[in-house]
C-alpha cells in the first residue's frame, strides 16, 4: 500500500486565506461607501480569518507532540490576532456598524505586510453572497 500525501496543509491553506484577505483588504480600501459588495467582502473576511484561526492548531499539533512546547505556544500567539479580527469583523456586520470597519481594516495592516499584491487573483464570484451566508449562520444554529 502506498502512503497518502496530503498537499492541502494547514500553513497552505492558512497562505491562501491570508492572500484573499490581502486582496480584500486592498479592494475594501478602495471603495468609498459600504455597498453589497464591501459587506460581501468583509463576511468572507470572518470566514478567512476563521479559517486561519482553526488551523493554528493543526500546526502546532506536531510540535507539541515532539514536546516544542516554546514554538507551538509562539506560534498561537503570532497568530491569535485572526479569531479576533473575525469576531470584531463579524460584530460589526451583525450589528451593522459599518463606520467602523476601516477602523478595523487598518489594524489588521501590519498582518499583510509581507504579501504584495502586483494584481488581482481572487475573482468577485468568491465572495458573491457571503454576507447573507453570515447571517443565516446564526439562524442554523438556534435551528437545531
Amino acid at each position: 500500500m502506498s502512503r497518502v500525501v496530503n498537499l492541502n496543509t494547514p500553513g497552505k491553506t492558512r497562505s491562501q486565506h491570508m492572500r484573499t484577505a490581502a486582496e480584500i483588504i486592498r479592494r475594501l480600501g478602495e471603495k468609498s461607501e459600504v455597498d453589497k459588495e464591501a459587506q460581501d467582502m468583509a463576511a468572507l473576511l470572518v470566514f478567512c480569518f476563521r479559517e486561519i484561526e482553526e488551523g493554528i492548531e493543526d500546526s502546532v499539533r506536531a510540535w507539541e507532540k515532539r514536546d516544542y512546547w516554546i514554538k507551538a505556544e509562539r506560534f498561537r500567539t503570532r497568530w491569535a490576532w485572526s479569531g479576533r479580527a473575525a469576531g470584531e469583523l463579524e460584530r460589526i456586520i451583525r450589528q451593522g456598524t459599518w463606520e467602523q470597519l476601516p477602523a478595523v481594516l487598518v489594524r489588521l495592516l501590519p498582518h499583510f505586510e509581507e504579501i504584495k499584491i502586483a494584481k488581482y487573483t481572487r475573482p468577485p464570484s468568491l465572495w458573491d453572497g457571503t454576507y447573507q451566508q453570515l447571517l443565516q449562520e446564526d439562524s442554523i444554529t438556534k435551528d437545531r
